[in-house]
């Protein structure tokens, strides 16, 4: 047994995913940082074992009844862990946060800025004192009742609902009506209630088209159809729906997405009339604090913010609930995030900006001795910024606490006190710890991917930038923080877009579109989810598992059992499990503990019946060919070509570690979009393409960016434009043309401060970006 004051988090037997019966012992109270090639195995250690099973044990010591509210991950493949203390995991969550979550409600800072105004606020005389809901736009007591706390209304105009007033209404001048039947019976209610549908709109009566398209009236009518010569159409009631009223009925109620898409189309949004875009009542708009209302506040930056609150007399409650709002803007500007305002919709920040907005928070909880467990905090961060995180970092483990860290940044990994290195390779080539010491004895580890990259390698050999084949103008641009900015953007070469968090790199590209002049077919490779279900994985998203089904049909086996391509599908009645209808788990409900997943009791997580299993492809059923790694199937379907090119795409993009049949959801945002870069690739068009990519090497391994580079370099000799926002400065150092965005973020941000090849811009003055490449490019 280990003394109860044993220093170090001792793991043994981990076989969490591929991770090979791990033994491994991490000092408590340093920043450590597990390294390791994309697929490794890290994140399984970090994660899937050790903080797994620290939140496991508070939940054993949690009531069975709380125990039912709280989402929890299983019980990690591990023998024993000693010495672990409790632990807080921040993740980069790929879930979306709902358009009511901001900067303010991530934080806490709105609860703080809401009980100063509740509190001290200046409130016209006569005025009644609030409580601290009333200024939340997300309470029924605060909301603004016209846009219930949205700050926007939808409308429709006559302009949105009839693009072409010389068309006549059969000839389908209210373009926001459904097709088809349900729009002919519109048309035909119209004719039996009077109105004249052969006249073009134009010519009809004001008052004739504003009923038509804006009457809250619904009149049921007898409609005569006209007969057709085949076939007799019998007379029905029929009921009159505005073009109005049916846009504004699909887009609140509708569960079809392209419906609600369509009926969008028809919608102008504008900031609410009532409110002006505050999302509050007037009683709490009436309420000031020096001289503003809570909405003002909330839209200043938060380093404007904090020097208006900074410093103030007044009462004790007003000295106690500033300070405390300095206290908590502090470590967020730290992070390089002073940009953003408290009214920021948290679903228009970037992975890495959540995250940081989260470490913030931590920060300021006071939290001591327990362990920190962080997925790739530099992510999305610019190198100026990688500084300030590792300061917090710092203050973290000061505070007392030990600093787990997940992370291919070798700045960071470099800051590190102790590093965990996982490898050798991917997916079961890793599963390993080769190093588990202070980061300078990994030199001596020759096996290790990580030691070729963080010690003194050869200098890449410079490459010569590409000359441009024509020009990209865009612009000019006034969105979010950019002010009349006209970019050129060379085609025909690789360009990088840099600059730091804020500066305005992805609104910049995001203005770039198919009609763009010089564009072409345009592709753009996102970090969004390839899949929102477990059902949709690797193989389904690719196209490869209609080549597998196809593959499996034509055997002896399923033709002379008639099994068709359906047959092999886990998503249709037939050839899947019907007790799981083919998820592979079933939720089990327990009486008095939450409900648990487990696997399926009849198909043992295969997904099929017992039927569909035994058809077999060279030995191999079709569960057991979804489980192969993309590297064995590369292997086993080396002689069907429509599967060897999809595989050898996902290859070439460094996925050969994923199995064919990984849920969407198991997938991190940069390896869904290295699976939509594979997609792409595998089709092969001829044919001018630009490429835009939003930070592609997020989550990869230095030897990965190597690979995903050579994929990019190949597009470009193959007479494509490449464009990626990009931190990474090995990738900006390697390409041809680089825009530089900045010298800040938010407003300090929005102007291009350089643009030129690698070494140009590593000359500039004023560049942020300019001092870490000129480092790269030594």
């Amino acid at each position: 047994m280990h003394s109860p004051h044993d220093p170090y988090v001792r793991v043994r037997g981990a076989r969490e995913h591929n991770l090979k019966g791990v033994d491994v012992d991490i000092p408590r109270d340093v920043l450590a940082v597990f390294s390791g090639v994309s697929g490794s195995g890290k994140s399984s250690l970090a994660f899937g074992t050790i903080y797994a099973e620290a939140q496991r044990r508070y939940f054993e010591s949690v009531a069975p009844y709380a125990r039912r509210l709280i989402h929890q991950v299983g019980a990690p493949k591990v023998a024993e862990i000693s010495g672990l203390p409790p632990a807080v995991s921040l993740q980069q969550r790929r879930s979306a946060p709902t358009s009511r979550s901001s900067v303010g409600t991530v934080t806490s800072l709105s609860n703080s800025l809401r009980m100063l105004f509740a509190r001290a606020g200046e409130y016209p005389p006569g005025a009644e004192r609030l409580d601290s809901d009333a200024f939340s736009p997300n309470t029924a007591a605060g909301a603004c009742p016209e846009c219930h706390g949205l700050g926007r209304v939808h409308r429709t105009t006559e302009e949105s609902l009839v693009p072409d007033p010389s068309l006549s209404i059969r000839e389908g001048a209210i373009a926001a009506w459904p097709g088809a039947w349900q729009g002919k019976n519109l048309r035909d209610i119209l004719d039996a209630l009077g109105h004249d549908v052969d006249r073009p709109w134009r010519e009809l009566p004001a008052g004739q088209r504003e009923w038509i398209l804006f009457t809250d009236e619904q009149p049921v009518v007898t409609v005569h159809p006209v007969r057709d010569a085949d076939r007799i159409q019998r007379p029905y009631q029929g009921t009159y729906m505005s073009a109005r009223r049916y846009v504004m009925k699909t887009f609140s109620d509708s569960r079809s997405p392209a419906l609600r898409a369509k009926a969008e189309r028809f919608l102008t949004s504008a900031p609410c009339p009532v409110c002006g875009g505050s999302r509050l009542r007037p009683e709490a708009l009436a309420v000031t604090f020096a001289g503003r209302t809570i909405a003002e506040l909330v839209a200043l930056p938060l380093t404007e913010l904090d020097q208006l609150l900074g410093g103030r007399g007044g009462s004790e409650t007003v000295r106690v609930l500033t300070a405390d709002l300095a206290s908590r803007i502090a470590p967020v500007v730290e992070l390089g995030l002073g940009y953003l305002s408290l009214d920021r919709a948290a679903p228009t920040l970037s992975a890495g900006e959540l995250q940081r907005l989260r470490l913030a928070t931590q920060l300021r909880s006071g939290l001591f001795g327990v362990v920190y467990v962080l997925d790739e905090p530099s992510a999305g961060l610019h190198p100026a910024d990688t500084e300030a995180l590792l300061t917090v970092l710092e203050r973290l483990k000061a505070a007392g606490n030990s600093v787990f860290v997940v992370e291919h940044h070798l700045d960071v990994v470099r800051g590190a006190d102790w590093l965990v290195d996982v490898g050798p390779r991917a997916g079961e080539h890793g599963g390993e710890v080769l190093h588990s010491g202070p980061v300078a004895e990994l030199e001596g580890v020759a096996e290790s991917a990580t030691a070729r990259y963080l010690f003194a390698r050869e200098p890449a050999p410079a490459r010569r930038p590409r000359p441009a084949k024509g020009w990209l103008t865009v612009g000019p641009v006034t969105r979010h923080n950019l002010r009349v900015v006209t970019a050129g953007f060379p085609l025909g070469v690789l360009t990088a877009v840099t600059g730091v968090s804020g500066s305005g790199k992805s609104t910049l590209i995001g203005e770039i579109s198919e009609e763009t002049a010089g564009a072409g077919r345009l592709v753009s490779v996102d970090q969004k989810p390839i899949g929102r279900t477990p059902r949709s994985n690797l193989a389904t998203y690719t196209g490869l598992f209609d080549v597998v089904r196809k593959v499996f049909a034509a055997t002896g086996q399923a033709r002379d059992r008639g099994y068709g391509v359906g047959r092999f599908s886990f998503n249709v009645t037939g050839g899947r499990c019907e007790t799981c209808q083919g998820e592979g788990f079933v939720s089990v409900e327990l009486l008095f503990l939450p409900s648990t997943y487990a696997p399926c009791p009849d198909c043992g997580g295969a997904r099929y019946n017992p039927e569909t299993l035994e058809v077999t492809y060279r030995g191999r059923n079709i569960a057991e060919v979804l489980d192969l790694t993309v590297e064995s199937a590369a292997d086993f379907f080396a002689d069907t070509p429509a599967a060897a090119r999809s595989l050898a795409t996902l290859l070439d993009v460094g996925l050969g570690y994923l199995r064919l049949g990984q849920p969407a959801t198991e997938l991190s945002g940069g390896e869904a979009q290295r699976i939509k870069l594979a997609g792409e690739l595998q089709r092969g068009r001829r044919g001018h393409t630009l490429y835009l990519l939003d930070e592609p090497t997020t989550g990869l391994h230095p030897a990965d960016v190597e690979v995903l580079m050579r994929q990019l370099h190949g597009l470009v000799d193959a007479g494509h434009t490449v464009v990626v926002v990009e931190h990474d400065m090995t990738v900006v150092a390697d390409a041809d043309w680089v825009i530089d965005l900045g010298p800040g973020g938010g407003d300090r941000g929005g102007r291009i401060v350089a643009a030129g090849t690698p070494a140009e811009v590593a000359r500039a003055a004023g560049s942020a970006t300019a001092p870490y490449l000129s480092r790269s490019l030594a």
